[in-house]
């Protein structure tokens, strides 16, 4: 194909009538640079066009707003309706192309793919309004397209991703262990995180390399909320985090850093958004001290983990499900500091996080894709698996790690979510395959059990956590055909699971 990508035209949006605002395109860096100067101009969107001929029967694919939720899928071009977040892949499944914008951009950019050409939307607002730059010329994205001639989407894909993030931050050695999320369900104490620890350990019997134990919601005194203080049930989280230490794993914590009922972050530091004030506000300068507080003290328990969640829906009001072309659909509001693009913010706010947390790992959970990328090690590329429904994990766990297993280690290392064990919930046969597909797929195995498993899952996930020591090769081989992908390529052998009930 074709393509030029300095051939495009532009369009800004402000609050009102345009007046001041400029938009500059440079060829910087092997990409395409946008940059956009305002001094009383509030500006909101701007749209780029390339106009070009395509084939209504080319395949596309593209990315989402954080995680994604079980709706991702290759469509014929003609058939596509929804913007795509960040970037797409297309092809003839002889060839492939890939546009989109680098990662940690300052605007929220999606695109829609037609057979009459691209459209950028730059999303470059403060909340639900214009953004105020006062003079200030900020650079909002670069745009990147490559052509590959191979019929191998996957691995196009993961070339593509490692050409928008060449700064990834990954960890030392490979993440696995325990989660109790979806076996308690934020029903838990000290003594059964700490069995739960053990465990693991006993799964990774021969290991050298230490499993995690991974403490989700229900440690605190408010279920899904701060203060970020320890309830009755669990105590002292040092000791705990000494113990699981002692027990031979790693200790790791979860925590909402945007919800709380501490009554010293006033209306003023807390988002007012559809008339209602409730989460916090991270460009108020106090918050931002409250939320490194928060983060330091964990850090000084000896957590070496950090999963921080919730973030994009407590920042902008909707999961990413609900979103198409923008990242907020409540109309009228703005952040304490309105000077700043609301991916400004989010970055701010992941810098923020990165920077308190120090050496701890941290796994973005509802965090923003393309700005987490190289500020966080780990990220939930899917919403929630289960241990209570297969359908859930199916849906969830199998269709995000098919179709964004091109970001694992080109991004972050993607978590597609828990082997969920709760009782006999879900028939093992059926978990079984999730547990071989996640040791196989190079990407974080995280185990969701208590010490009520089976001697039978003992030995399958003990064997699974030796498989998962190694690297392989892998990738999904009916991904146009399936939104679940049964049939896989792995270390050159073809894998055919049973996903159906």
């Amino acid at each position: 194909m074709v393509f030029d990508i300095q051939k495009c035209t532009v369009n800004i949006l402000c609050e009102e009538q345009r007046s001041d605002a400029l938009v500059e395109t440079v060829v910087e860096n092997n990409g395409l640079s946008l940059y956009l100067t305002a001094v009383k101009d509030k500006v909101k969107f701007i749209e780029l066009h390339w106009q070009f001929a395509s084939d209504p029967g080319l395949y596309v694919l593209g990315d989402v707003w954080e995680r994604s939720y079980g709706e991702l899928e290759f469509a014929k071009l003609a058939d596509c309706t929804r913007h795509f977040p960040w970037y797409f892949i297309a092809t003839d499944k002889k060839s492939c192309f890939c546009f989109g914008v680098r990662t940690r951009p300052n605007a929220f950019v999606s695109f829609r793919y037609t057979t009459d050409g691209i459209t950028a939307l730059v999303d470059c607002r403060n909340g639900a309004s214009g953004v105020c730059l006062d003079g200030r010329k900020l650079h909002l994205a670069t745009f990147v397209y490559e052509q590959y001639a191979s019929d191998d989407v996957t691995a196009c894909l993961h070339a593509y991703c490692k050409k928008l993030c060449p700064d990834p931050i990954l960890p030392k050695e490979k993440i696995y262990g325990g989660n109790n999320w979806y076996y308690a369900y934020g029903k838990s104490s000290y003594g059964e995180i700490l069995s739960d620890a053990r465990v693991q350990v006993a799964l990774a019997d021969g290991i050298e390399n230490k499993p995690f134990q991974v403490i989700d919601d229900g440690w605190q005194i408010h279920s899904c909320c701060g203060p970020w203080i320890a309830n009755e049930k669990f105590g002292d989280m040092k000791k705990l985090a000494d113990e699981i230490r002692q027990a031979g794993a790693r200790p790791g914590i979860w925590i909402r850093l945007l919800n709380t009922k501490d009554e010293t972050m006033t209306d003023e530091m807390r988002i007012l958004r559809g008339g209602k004030r409730q989460y916090l506000d991270p460009t108020h300068p106090a918050v931002q001290k409250h939320i490194r507080a928060d983060i330091e003290r964990v850090r000084s328990w000896g957590y070496e983990m950090l999963k921080h969640d919730f973030t994009t829906v407590d920042l902008f009001g909707n999961f990413g499900n609900s979103l198409n072309e923008t990242i907020t659909k409540v109309e009228d509001w703005h952040f304490y500091d309105q000077s700043k693009t609301n991916a400004e913010i989010v970055l701010d706010f992941y810098r923020l996080i990165r920077e308190a947390a120090g050496d701890m790992y941290l796994i973005g959970c509802n965090t923003i894709s393309h700005l987490c990328a190289g500020l966080v090690e780990l990220n939930r590329i899917g919403d929630d698996t289960s241990g209570r429904e297969w359908s859930r994990t199916r849906k969830m766990g199998v269709n995000t790690l098919a179709f964004r297993l091109a970001q694992n280690e080109a991004f972050y290392m993607c978590d597609a979510d828990c082997v969920g064990i709760l009782d006999d919930n879900i028939p093992w046969e059926l978990n079984k395959q999730w547990l071989h597909l996640l040791s196989y797929s190079n990407t974080p195995l995280f185990v969701s059990c208590s010490e009520r498993i089976t001697d039978e899952q003992k030995k399958d996930l003990s064997q699974a956590y030796k498989v998962f020591q190694q690297e392989h090769t892998i990738r999904p081989t009916d991904i146009y055909e399936n939104k679940t992908p049964s049939r896989w390529e792995i270390d050159g052998q073809s894998v055919v699971y049973n996903w159906d009930e």
